[in-house]
């Protein structure tokens, strides 16, 4: 079966494609409403589809709401290098500015989530503020792995480690067109979304998005460098760099039943907030409060941006 074309990932809507060049890279973004610049950043295994949502909510509340494939995903450029967190918040920071503006609210889920956090500590001034789904602070995670080996340590060695092998990742994923990709987020998902016809039909997307030339490559990289760099000198930079408070405020929405970022590590994000901070958990959510309660995510992120 042949590779779908980069471009089909540009699926049609009320929000416009284009393509904008930031940190030495093209990036895809979808672009709905105009007010406050909101950019939001997708996680694994995900695309820019998964805000489609609140691209509509967030732009009938009077935002700019602007949803970008992260590099190497989507039709964003796919380079063989720059997947660590310093060059991705570089990516987002340049994004900033190509969009016209100064400043953003950043939304960021799992991946993105990380990156947005990573940007508030290395670019406060490009931030209004952060809004984090499904991700806790990088240092969270870093000491709950060591910190709560049964808990966080177990959640992420259970996907993560496979993904540090070379090449049989990117196999697995594509395979049977994608399946387990859809594995994967019906074993995240909570009871009460992955069962619908809406889980379905994301999965499905998420499955053809990932068959993109080069996606679970760069995919992959960013967790291969996220465990190597823990035993590297680029890694401890990183972790020193990243332990600057956000002076942004911050809201944290986490689904309590999200099994591979668990919600007690994502509570301990708080210290590294250095303005307000604010944890919303939901009862019943699994890794994608964003997709499977869309409605409530939207409410509580217009109400944080309005403030």
């Amino acid at each position: 079966m042949r590779a779908p074309d980069p471009s089909s990932v540009r699926l049609p809507g009320p929000w416009t494609h284009r393509s904008v060049s930031a940190n030495g890279i093209r990036l895809h973004v979808a672009e709905c409403g105009a007010g406050p610049l909101v950019v939001l950043l997708h996680g694994f295994p995900e695309f820019w589809w998964s805000w489609r949502h609140q691209l509509v909510g967030l732009a009938g509340r009077g935002f700019r709401a602007v949803a970008v494939d992260l590099r190497g995903y989507g039709d964003s450029d796919k380079p063989p290098r720059g997947y660590d967190l310093w060059t991705l918040a570089g990516d987002v920071a340049g994004l900033i500015g190509a969009l016209g503006e100064t400043r953003a609210h950043i939304v960021g889920h799992d991946w993105g989530g990380l990156i947005g956090w990573t940007v508030a500590a290395l670019h406060p001034r490009r931030l209004h503020s952060l809004s984090v789904v499904g991700a806790p602070h990088p240092l969270a995670v870093r000491r709950a792995v060591w910190a709560d080996p049964l808990g966080q340590g177990r959640a992420t060695a259970s996907y993560a480690s496979a993904f540090q092998l070379p090449r049989w990742p990117e196999h697995a994923l594509r395979a049977d067109d994608g399946a387990r990709v859809e594995r994967i987020m019906r074993a995240w998902a909570g009871p009460g979304w992955a069962g619908t016809e809406d889980f379905a039909a994301a999965a499905q997307r998420c499955r053809h998005a990932i068959q993109v030339p080069g996606v679970v490559h760069c995919a992959m990289e960013y967790y291969r460098w996220a465990l190597r760099s823990q035993f590297r000198g680029d890694g401890r930079r990183f972790a020193a760099a990243v332990a600057r408070p956000a002076a942004a405020p911050v809201l944290q929405i986490h689904g309590a039943l999200d099994p591979c970022l668990l919600s007690r590590t994502a509570a301990g994000s708080g210290r590294w907030a250095g303005g307000s901070f604010r944890h919303e958990e939901l009862t019943g959510v699994g890794h994608f409060p964003h997709q499977e309660r869309p409605v409530e995510t939207t409410d509580l992120l217009a109400d944080f941006l309005a403030h």
